[in-house]
């Protein structure tokens, strides 16, 4: 089939995004620079490396053609002239809280299929209060939370310290960072004033849960739907003082350092009943937000065990080789699945969705 991947390129430090992406004569880009989306050293953290977009195309042209295209200001234009069978969509958005939902929505205007959730999905779950309210509403287990727009609003707070804080509309761990576990009413009021003034959004200010974290990856549609073996996040392998939350530092600092973190265990070591615990909940939850072909979904236990969902990533992230301890691939590994095979079964359960 001709399939086009869309994308967004990480801008690298001291090159723009034309510099970048050069290395493949397929790759179609503006010739302006991207524009930066805020000035925070964590802008680029949901966008994918030329290394990760060149191993996509790599895997998936094992059985297709493949195109590459950016997803700039120049995507419409770009796929109404080539209009693809499929598109493989792995592209973040730029600007604005709908940013992951660009892309589906223009595919959707010209009638061209693709992989992943719909425009309405990525939305509501990059809006993590939104998600969670629909999460509610099918009792579907997530922390209590509010979502603070002025630090006037902090007095509505009807839960205690500690508590995390988080940018409401980011992913990639992109305004997480160890701080953002508050343990005191100071701390609490500097890391919302940093969410609002530095990302220039509301916080969302989450009950924190003490348990073990966990992330699942899912994979299909319907009866084919599979859950691929769990990942535990052990925090006893961060840095001794840091809070136990997987923040910006651990993902992107202490893990891509020259040593390492051993953070992931895959398959987890569970019990039977909590193995079945959090697949149910996470199939649920996959259902009640109608995710598409892949996701991954956090899972963190709360004061008395129970899985509760902390983060839905309808994108999620697919760095390629194994020492880049990435999630998803390292899940589809444990189930016997490559990183060639992996991206291809989410193809094919695009194609599949779509009858083609």
């Amino acid at each position: 089939m001709d399939v086009a991947l869309v994308y967004n390129v990480k801008k690298e430090e001291n090159d723009d995004a034309a510099s970048v992406t050069q290395p493949s004569s397929q790759l179609q880009h503006t010739t302006h620079t991207q524009t930066q989306v805020t000035s925070n050293a964590d802008a680029y953290a949901e966008w994918d490396t030329i290394e990760t977009i060149h191993a996509v195309r790599d895997a998936l042209s094992l059985r297709h053609s493949v195109t590459l295209i950016e997803a700039d200001e120049q995507a419409f234009a770009s796929l109404q002239k080539s209009r693809p069978d499929i598109v493989f969509n792995i592209a973040e958005g730029t600007f604005g809280a709908s940013r992951e939902a660009q892309i589906p929505a223009m595919l959707e205007m010209l009638n061209i299929p693709y992989t992943g959730s719909d425009p309405l999905t990525l939305g509501i779950c990059l809006d993590k209060s939104r998600a969670k309210e629909i999460l509610s509403y099918y009792n579907i287990p997530n922390s209590r939370f509010t979502v603070i727009s002025s630090l006037n609003e902090l007095r509505t707070l009807d839960f205690p310290v500690p508590a995390m804080v988080k940018p409401l509309f980011e992913g990639s761990s992109k305004g997480i960072f160890d701080s953002s576990l508050v343990h005191s009413t100071r701390q609490l009021v500097d890391q919302v004033t940093k969410v609002l003034e530095e990302y220039e959004q509301p916080a969302l200010v989450e009950e924190f849960l003490p348990g073990r974290e966990f992330t699942v990856a899912m994979l299909g549609n319907g009866e084919d739907l599979k859950v691929l073996p769990i990942v535990e996040i052990k925090f006893d392998s961060l840095p001794n003082g840091v809070n136990p939350i997987y923040s910006y530092e651990a993902k992107w600092i202490w893990d891509q350092s020259s040593d390492p973190l051993e953070i992931f265990e895959c398959p987890a070591n569970l019990s039977p009943n909590l193995k079945t615990a959090i697949e149910e909940t996470c199939r649920n939850t996959y259902s009640a937000l109608r995710c598409r072909d892949w996701s991954r979904i956090d899972v963190r236990l709360d004061k008395n065990g129970r899985p509760n969902i902390i983060e839905i990533n309808p994108l999620p992230g697919i760095l390629p080789k194994i020492e880049d301890n990435s999630c998803y691939p390292k899940a589809a590994r444990m189930a016997g699945l490559n990183y060639q095979e992996m991206l291809n079964a989410v193809l094919d359960a695009g194609i599949k969705r779509y009858r083609l």
